[in-house]
């Protein structure tokens, strides 16, 4: 079944429904993956084609544990540190990328690295590299646990600090004319970096970034979408995993927006209690969140009398990130797709 073949009708025009309106679901669009999240998996998938089992990846490859429990039952084995990795086995670097001090310990170990770092993640790699080049104090917004953020701060560590809040903008001790250069976090709430750049802004006199923001495209659909989810429900649910950084921003986004909103792992997690005063609820997932969870929590809902479902309109994503020419076909030379990165087709 693809992403968009439960049983749908078209929306209605109006807000929330009102409490003695029949119960309802209304799925965004998009939702579900993203091209790089496709990508990572793919790669991990291939990689078990053509190398068999076991295929090591350092970190989760996506932050999903559905994913992560679907690649290790096929023969993926995940680790927290390359050295963990048998020496010259073939070791999978995830979607989030990796520190050059994790590549210079790969290499050591004579490890057949396949990168699947998302390319908008590998664009803010190359940006710092760029900017700790020029001198510049690289002042990186985000979470300074995120992998994303410790493979960044790693290619130059010396020069970069990381700030999540206007707060850590105003603390900073550095001289108003200092030369700074500022990146994010791809899977930040597009609103609330908005707020700390334009703080760095304010508090920075010579100051660059980059010519758009970093935010990555899916994020950003994803919380637009779900904002019109929050427009007319009464509830929102996000399926994704609790590590998994753009879906706890998207409950943040829904909550913004004036809707009850929570964070659904599967549908086991559904606490039904949420559902006490809403006809209406909104689903939508995060990037790295199959479309199989978000089935089953529809199906959850349909057995408490939420029979109908819509699809929200929503922003067309075509995206396609191509995958290592060096996972390709002999025969063809072509990339084969791969079952449970195309999940979601």
């Amino acid at each position: 079944m693809s992403a968009n073949s439960l049983p749908t009708s078209r929306p209605a025009a109006g807000d929330r429904a009102s409490h003695d309106a029949a119960k309802r679901i209304v799925l965004a669009q998009p939702r579900g993956f993203c091209a790089g999240v496709r990508r990572a998996i793919g790669i991990v998938e291939r990689a078990l084609d053509l190398h068999g089992a076991p295929v090591y990846v350092r970190k989760e490859i996506v932050h999903n544990h559905h994913i992560v429990a679907e690649l290790e039952k096929r023969g993926a084995r995940f680790v927290d540190r390359e050295d963990e990795v048998p020496e010259g086995a073939v070791c999978v670097f995830s979607a989030h990328g990796v520190s050059p001090a994790v590549r210079t310990g790969a290499a050591a170990r004579r490890l057949e690295v396949i990168d699947a770092t998302c390319p908008l993640v590998a664009k803010v790699h190359q940006a710092a590299v760029r900017y700790a080049r020029d001198e510049r104090t690289i002042l990186l917004v985000g979470h300074a646990d995120h992998e994303e953020v410790e493979g960044v701060r790693g290619e130059a560590p010396e020069l970069t600090i990381v700030v999540e809040t206007e707060e850590d903008v105003e603390r900073l001790d550095l001289p108003a004319d200092a030369p700074v250069a500022y990146l994010t976090q791809t899977t930040l709430s597009f609103s609330e970096t908005k707020r700390v750049i334009d703080a760095l802004h304010h508090k920075f006199t010579d100051i660059v970034g980059p010519p758009g923001s970093d935010i990555c495209y899916a994020s950003e659909n994803r919380q637009t979408a779900v904002k019109a989810l929050a427009r007319r429900n009464n509830l929102v649910l996000v399926v994704g995993s609790c590590n998994s950084s753009n879906s706890l921003r998207m409950v943040e986004v829904a909550r913004e927006h004036g809707s009850a909103a929570y964070l659904v792992p599967d549908a086991g997690d559904l606490d039904e209690r949420w559902l006490a005063s809403a006809p209406s609820i909104g689903i939508s997932s995060g990037a790295s969140a199959p479309e199989i969870l978000v089935r089953g929590l529809v199906e959850r809902l349909a057995s408490l009398g939420y029979t109908d479902v819509e699809l929200d309109e929503g922003i067309p994503e075509d995206v396609v990130f191509s995958m290592p020419t060096r996972l390709a076909d002999p025969r063809t030379g072509r990339v084969p797709r791969t079952p449970l990165a195309d999940e979601a087709l």
